[in-house]
């Protein structure tokens, strides 16, 4: 099957080329942002740019709930909804151009890696992870601010309110831990260091459980656009409103039992290494300022339960290291996060196109 026909396919109808000037100034632009938002990686913008201007655009009309841009990566190209202005095609370009300069591909020309996914095994793996991290840096060049939103009845703090919310407040909390530099240097370069960085912080089995987790969310969220488009277009069965909202539930619990594992690895880890009152008294308050970034909803009680044991492993611990590791029978008490406060305070292919927010 050719491209033009597996457009059509997906309902894609190719209505221009951009111009050549349009493609030159878009891609030089995106070219020198890319650079200045991560100098300390002395990229070459103009490296980047003679990089970029390889790559094809068009035009063409989309069926409803797609993103109103997709890069296809057998022609190395970009289609753009037919309605976006020529002024607006840049932002929407960002995402796709930084997919462009992940590939990694044989000498067959056949794709191997995209930034932190795999081509190589039975079944392309980490996309919806690459997804995240693609978007969390088109956000960081374009210099949209973090927020808070509500999805699917939790609580979330996204650096992408707008596309793929989720995934990236889940990635927020994984930077967290390791770090934003690692995340760049992985997504930009398809390099293994912010998979091996995690493995280290915890273990192999949890982070193929994260991988899971959000390609998972994203194969949800691509469900759960399709069904919308049906039932505001053709049917408004009880059947798939149903669908609907089990799709719905689906991620909900995916995200909640995710944050969870992420939460119970990356503190029980750090907690495992604490070996004097300086360490002890860091991971306080890394544990009081994880609190604000996490999603919360009615009824989710794991974080301040977690807190409470936590607070009383320090206590024991602190205990233990201030009579030189000797264990004493002192009695623990329990911790709120406000006293964590004043502790603190007195000093001790389509597959990569972008999921748009989906209340």
């Amino acid at each position: 099957m050719n491209i033009e026909k597996s457009l059509q396919k997906d309902g894609i109808i190719v209505t221009e080329k951009v111009d050549t000037d349009t493609i030159l100034t878009i891609t030089k632009s995106i070219s020198q942002k890319i650079a200045s938002t991560f100098s300390k990686f002395h990229l070459d913008a103009e490296e980047i740019f003679a990089k970029l201007f390889s790559l094809n655009m068009y035009k063409a009309n989309m069926p409803e709930g797609m993103a109103e841009a997709n890069y296809c990566f057998e022609n190395s190209s970009i289609y753009f909804n037919s309605h976006i202005a020529d002024e607006d095609l840049e932002e929407f370009a960002i995402h796709e151009c930084l997919h462009f300069l992940q590939e990694v591909r044989d000498e067959n020309n056949k794709i191997t890696k995209m930034g932190l996914s795999d081509y190589t095994k039975f079944k392309t793996v980490g996309t919806g992870l690459n997804e995240a991290a693609v978007q969390y840096i088109a956000s960081k060049i374009i210099g949209i601010t973090p927020d808070f939103e509500k999805y699917y009845d939790i609580n979330v703090y996204t650096p992408s309110p707008s596309y793929y919310p989720m995934e990236c407040a889940l990635l927020n909390e994984l930077i967290f831990f390791v770090g934003e530099d690692i995340l760049f240097k992985s997504t930009y370069f398809s390099t293994d260091d912010f998979k091996n960085e995690i493995i280290y912080r915890t273990s192999k089995k949890t982070f193929d459980k994260i991988l899971c987790a959000f390609d998972d969310i994203l194969k949800y969220e691509e469900h759960l656009i399709v069904l919308n488009h049906k039932i505001l277009n053709t049917d408004k069965s009880d059947k798939l409103q149903n669908e609907s909202l089990k799709y719905r539930d689906k991620i909900k619990d995916t995200f909640i039992k995710t944050q969870n594992l992420i939460t119970k690895e990356f503190f029980e880890t750090d907690f495992k290494n604490i070996s004097n009152l300086e360490e002890l008294e860091s991971f306080r308050r890394r544990f009081a300022k994880f609190e604000p970034i996490i999603g919360t909803m009615d009824g989710y009680t794991f974080f301040d339960d977690f807190y409470r044991e936590m607070m009383n492993k320090l206590e024991h611990k602190s205990n233990v290291l201030e009579n030189g590791g000797v264990e004493t029978a002192i009695g623990v008490k329990s911790f709120s996060f406000w006293d964590l406060l004043r502790t603190i305070g007195t000093g001790s292919f389509w597959r990569h196109h972008r999921i748009e927010k989906n209340k």
